[in-house]
């Protein structure tokens, strides 16, 4: 009797990466504003309000590590509610519940889509960095490190929380209004708009310090400033440990959300 080996739900999930890709890259509208909307907005408000910070460092190159944060919960947190409840509209979700594809393999398919399309994004982001603001790329190992495990948390935390809040959605027109609304509030009061983040009222700060994106920010400030510009942070330290740690715990509470809260339709039963 012959012994039949179903794929793996990793195995799928790569696969569903691959046709996420191929749907994404297919609309190149999609595609070209989701790219080029940070680094545009970096090339607007670095020239508006460039101005040295301290020697060596403008409000440019500090703008810069903290939009490649805000790119990456762009790609994540806001085009996954749109995407999610687009999938649920058109009826894609009720079409591969009817398939042996795993739950879990659906996400890490959204996941693989933000992982790709946010790399390609902070490249033009640190290319606009480099050209415009004389943003210095780091030449130590461990600051790359850095960059490598706090861009993996992000991704990986922001998208279970897109991927959650779809569920509040029952259009990707409202979708949009979902995630765009908390997406725009919270980069102004963690500190991707305003520079240096110690301008803020520490009341803000301390909101925005429950939420992934401040914690992002704050990691890649870390990785492309230098450590004279701790002193500029709210508790005058990089705290890597607390952004593994806030970032990490994310992680866990997206992907409870998202198991709790899924919907395959709009449906409510």
């Amino acid at each position: 009797m012959t012994t039949v080996h179903l794929p793996s739900p990793l195995s799928i999930g790569l696969a569903r990466g691959v046709v996420e890709l191929k749907s994404f890259f297919r609309v190149k509208e999609q595609a070209l504003f989701t790219f080029s909307f940070p680094a545009l907005i970096l090339a607007i408000l670095g020239s508006v309000f460039d101005r040295e910070i301290e020697a060596g460092v403008t409000a440019g190159q500090v703008l810069t590590a903290s939009m490649v944060g805000a790119g990456i919960i762009a790609t994540s947190f806001v085009n996954l509610s749109i995407s999610v409840a687009l999938d649920r509209e058109d009826g894609t979700l009720l079409r591969l519940r009817g398939t042996p594809m795993p739950l879990l393999s659906y996400f890490t398919g959204k996941i693989i889509l933000v992982f790709v399309a946010s790399l390609a994004e902070t490249v033009l982001v640190l290319g606009v960095g480099v050209l415009l603001f004389d943003l210095p790329l780091p030449s130590d190992p461990a600051k790359w490190l850095t960059f490598a495990w706090v861009f993996v948390l992000a991704v990986v935390s922001c998208s279970l929380i897109g991927i959650a809040t779809a569920s509040l959605a029952k259009s990707a027109q409202s979708g949009a209004a979902v995630s765009n609304v908390p997406y725009v509030s919270l980069q102004f009061i963690s500190g991707v708009y305003v520079s240096p983040i110690t301008m803020l009222p520490a009341g803000m700060v301390t909101v925005a310090s429950f939420f992934p994106i401040k914690w992002t920010a704050q990691g890649f400030r870390s990785v492309f400033l230098p450590d004279s510009m701790t002193k500029y942070e709210m508790a005058g330290a990089w705290e890597l440990g607390k952004t593994a740690l806030v970032l990490g715990a994310w992680c866990v509470v997206g992907l409870v959300l998202c198991l709790m809260t899924f919907r395959w339709s709009n449906k409510r039963r």
